[in-house]
Parts: structure tokens; sequence; C-alpha cells
């Protein structure tokens, strides 16, 4: 009896410590300005495919005038990288996401249900530049 409770018990240990591994693994995927400041997630809804950055508007706050000529905000989604929420900035990141790796939009987990941005090619790197 206990040479089985002694391979079982670090078994059940090492399949415990897995599940919770996997359990809310994705990093954010956040909306930031050309600062890496954290905007609105409804600023990055029209990007394109690409990860190219998508210029703001009149119609939605996306910008400011200076001396009579507006100036656009730039949007684009930061994967990964630290940093709170709404109004702080981010580091730590990428423009692209990694391969490999899991994103949820937000804070919201979308795996399982709806879908998680887990690939890509390593393209534009590098945060904070």
């Amino acid at each position: 009896m206990r040479r089985s409770s002694a391979v079982i018990a670090p078994l059940l240990a090492s399949a415990a410590v897995a599940l919770l591994a996997s359990c809310n693994s994705s990093e954010p995927q956040r909306c930031v300005d050309e600062n890496n400041r954290v905007v609105d997630p409804s600023f990055c809804k029209n990007l394109p495919g690409n990860g190219q950055p998508v210029a703001g508007g009149l119609g939605n706050n996306g910008g400011y005038y200076n001396n009579g000529i507006f100036i656009p905000h730039f949007y684009r989604y930061y994967y990964g990288g630290i940093g709170g929420g709404l109004g702080s900035v981010l580091s730590g990141g990428s423009y692209a996401p990694l391969s490999g790796h899991s994103y949820s939009v937000s804070g919201t987990t979308r795996n399982g249900f709806g879908s998680s941005f887990g690939g890509g090619e390593g393209g534009e790197g590098g945060g904070g530049e």
C-alpha cells in the first residue's frame, strides 16, 4: 500500500499543476495609441488584418487640433506585455502576435467559445519601440 500511494500522490500533484497552468494562459491583446497608451477597444475595431495601425478620425475623438490642423492618433493592437488598464502605458510586448501564444481582448479569454489568436509570424516585433 505504501508504495502505490507514494507513486499516486506525485502524479496527482503533477496533474493539478498542469491543469492550473493551462487555465488563463492567454496573454492580453489591448488597443493602444501611438504612445502605447491603452485606449478603448472600439478604436481598434476597424483595423486591417495586416497589423498596420489605423488613424483616428473626427467622428470618434481619435485625434486633436493643433493650430487648426487635425492631428490623428494612430491605433493598433499590442500583444502581451505589462501594464494596466485604460490610460496606462504598456511595455514588454509586441505589435505582432507571437506564434504559439494565445491572446484575449480586454482581458476576456476567448478560448473555447469564440476564438483566440494563437499565432502568426513574428513580423514586426519589439515592444515599446
